[in-house]
């Protein structure tokens, strides 16, 4: 493997840690506020476990077009949300956090359109970076 492309994953997988930290963040800072509907939570949390898809798509294949990326990406987090219309992944989360935070718990039409909103920007980035990344990696 190339060390470009180690340097890359290596990247993206900082990419990942700071979009779930940013969802922890948002999380746990909303708690302590009285109006707190849970829609900052749940959009933004959706929108960046996309952002996070996103990464995990490029560090598996580093070498991927973005547009191939993302669409990976969208197209894994919609076969997760239509995947919790069975109540599997509802069932498996009662029994391991790790299930509950990669598959979800309950269907909800709204997500199918906060994960492109995670995926659209990072999409964009990344093709306009890609010479800037050709060169520096």
């Amino acid at each position: 493997m190339p060390i470009k492309h180690l340097r890359f994953r290596l990247i993206m997988l900082a990419a990942a840690a700071v979009f779930l930290a940013v969802a922890l963040a948002i999380r746990a800072l909303s708690a302590g506020t009285l109006n707190s509907t849970g829609r900052l939570e749940q959009y933004s949390g959706t929108a960046l476990y996309a952002s996070m898809t996103w990464a995990g798509t490029l560090i598996l294949r580093p070498r991927q077009h973005p547009l191939v990326a993302g669409g990976t990406a969208l197209a894994w987090c919609w076969a997760m949300e239509c995947f919790q219309l069975t109540g599997l992944p509802a069932e498996l989360s009662t029994h391991s956090l790790l299930s509950r935070l990669v598959l979800g718990v309950q269907f909800d039409l709204t997500d199918l359109l906060w994960y492109p909103v995670g995926i659209i920007p990072l999409v964009a980035l990344h093709q306009l970076g890609r010479p800037v990344w050709n060169r520096w990696l």
